[in-house]
């Protein structure tokens, strides 16, 4: 199988990639990392780029159709692949786009309704527990690939976390891609609703699966002088003490596997 690492993990959050290959491996997977892979094209296709959009799609396809299973960190990228490639293109290029789209998958759906990970090999950690952890649910993910309660059981089963929910939990972050660029005031209060909703439930720590909307909240939420941890879910499920939380400072485990 290969690993989709994204551009946002490779760039802003290595410890992601690197946390998703360690689960990777625990599950039984002999896992590649393309060493030529870019974006998905999911910034251009969202700005109507669809030429461009469709040569990145051909590029990643003609990479990774030899894997068995492809596999990202993220419901929006896995999205992107699954959802609108196939849109995208046509003829022979659209065959090989729904016959990639039926292997990809988002980690923590990969995890838990592909291969699970082996039950018993993880005690979870006090520390961890002991927190008040909510649970962000990216649109894409949620929307475009049904993704709710598998991350939530890998952070019970693995972590011994049992998230809390948000009031508003099915309403957007604000993020939206290139939304929060095209529309920056609104994706702002967006955001801020999102972090009140977060604080209300009483956590202290949120979590989800897309780096965007983690980067966009942990960005807020230090403009707003607001008091959380923001970590992606592999980060926990592999190791909660891999470096800072998001937007706090490097990730220091990002060579950890």
């Amino acid at each position: 199988m290969a690993l989709f690492v994204t551009c946002l993990a490779d760039v802003f959050r290595p410890s992601v990639a690197f946390a998703s290959l360690a689960l990777l491996k625990a599950a039984g997977c002999r896992v590649s990392v393309p060493r030529a892979q870019t974006c998905c094209g999911q910034p251009g296709y969202n700005s109507g780029d669809y030429r461009g959009a469709g040569d990145v799609a051909r590029r990643v396809i003609a990479m990774f159709e030899s894997a068995d299973y492809v596999v990202a960190p993220s419901g929006s990228c896995a999205g992107m692949i699954v959802k609108h490639y196939p849109r995208l293109l046509e003829g022979e290029w659209k065959e090989r786009a729904q016959a990639l789209a039926s292997r990809t998958f988002e980690i923590t759906a990969f995890l838990t309704d592909v291969m699970p990970l082996p039950a018993g090999d993880r005690t979870p950690d006090t520390a961890l527990t002991n927190r008040k952890v909510a649970y962000h649910d990216s649109c894409a993910g949620l929307r475009e690939l049904n993704i709710r309660e598998q991350p939530r059981a890998l952070l019970r089963e693995r972590a011994g976390v049992q998230a809390l929910e948000l009031e508003k939990r099915d309403v957007c972050c604000g993020f939206g891609g290139t939304f929060c660029a095209k529309m920056p005031e609104i994706s702002a209060t967006m955001a801020s609703e999102k972090l009140r909703d977060t604080i209300d439930s009483g956590a202290d720590m949120l979590v989800g699966g897309d780096l965007g909307c983690l980067l966009s909240l942990a960005g807020r939420a230090s403009r707003e002088g607001i008091d959380l941890e923001f970590r992606h879910v592999v980060e926990l499920i592999h190791d909660h003490r891999s470096g800072q939380g998001i937007g706090a400072g490097p990730a220091n485990g990002a060579g950890r596997q």
